[in-house]
């Protein structure tokens, strides 16, 4: 059996470093769900309309975006994390629409860290996430998790 890697704490980014990691593949019956319940435009909910909006087609709610992405950065870095929270995102832009059939991946780099200046047992990490599809860029996300300090 062997023993669990140990989590990554603050002192354990640094800038530049970049983690990438994900596979989430987008669904049709997914995106009309998510749509229907948090953002009932046409365009996330029907095919016709998605063709005549800009969007071209069906595509998912920006927010929706947004949460695939919070689950990939969750499962493929935040519980290998003392994480303590965030305190936001900076930006948030829809880049690309994200389709029926995407296959979603994440790259997040840590942009800077800073350690509290209130608190001795946290630091922050600002990164930046970023979504691609099988193809190009989707999206950009920027978010500062707030992590645990090794030594307090």
């Amino acid at each position: 059996m062997t023993a669990p890697s140990p989590l990554l704490h603050f002192e354990d980014f640094h800038p530049g470093q970049t983690f990438v990691f994900g596979h989430y593949a987008v669904s049709r019956e997914e995106i009309v769900e998510f749509a229907g319940e948090f953002d009932p435009q046409p365009h996330h909910l029907d095919d016709d309309a998605g063709k005549r909006s800009l969007l071209g087609g069906l595509a998912a709610s920006g927010w929706h975006v947004c949460a695939m992405a919070m689950r990939m950065v969750v499962d493929g870095l935040i519980v290998k994390a003392a994480n303590r929270g965030g305190v936001g995102a900076d930006e948030c832009r829809w880049m690309k629409p994200v389709r029926p059939g995407d296959i979603l991946r994440v790259e997040v780099e840590v942009l800077e860290t800073r350690a509290s200046t209130s608190r001795s047992d946290i630091g922050f990490v600002h990164v930046a996430c970023r979504i691609f599809n099988q193809r190009e860029q989707v999206a950009l996300l920027a978010m500062t998790p707030i992590l645990a300090r090794r030594r307090a």
